[in-house]
Parts: C-alpha cells; structure tokens; sequence
C-alpha cells in the first residue's frame, strides 16, 4: 500500500463519517437552540427540559434516515472489499 493510498483510504473513511453524522447533530443542535430560547423567554431552568426533546429529536432522525445510513455504509464497505486486492499489493 502506497501512502497515497493510505491518504484515501482515511479521507474516505472521515468523509463518510461526516456525512453520516452530520445531520444528526444538526438536528441534535437545532432542537438545543430551540430549548435554549425557549428557555431565556420562559425563565425556566429544568434541566430535563434539555435532554428529553434532544434525545426524542435524535431518535426520530436516526429512524428517519437509517435507512440511507446503512446504505452508505453497505457501499462503502462494498467499494472496499472490492478494491482489497489492489490496496494489498
């Protein structure tokens, strides 16, 4: 395996993975905002307030586009398998 190889083999590994989490912590950070405000408007400090619509806002996003996830990991694992031979040489 050259370097170069290397350096490919890792940038599209990280690029996978930001594409694959990227929308989830979007939604993850919108919905933290959302509380946030709501929060400063209301004065209300719970602490539950935070993390329960966070956690039902990720769920509904992981459910929602798991299907596309596993798809991009299933052909990115199928480009690699396929491509093992050429990266062993």
């Amino acid at each position: 395996m050259t370097p170069s190889q290397a350096i490919t083999l890792t940038q599209n590994a990280v690029t996978l993975t930001l594409l694959l989490s990227a929308p989830v912590l979007l939604v993850a950070m919108v919905v933290g905002l959302l509380i946030s405000l709501f929060q400063a408007v209301t004065q209300i400090q719970e602490m539950t307030l935070t993390f329960v619509p966070k956690i039902v806002a990720v769920f509904a996003t992981l459910l929602f586009l798991s299907s596309w996830m596993i798809n991009k990991l299933v052909d990115y694992t199928h480009e690699l398998i396929v491509n093992l031979p050429n990266i062993i040489r």
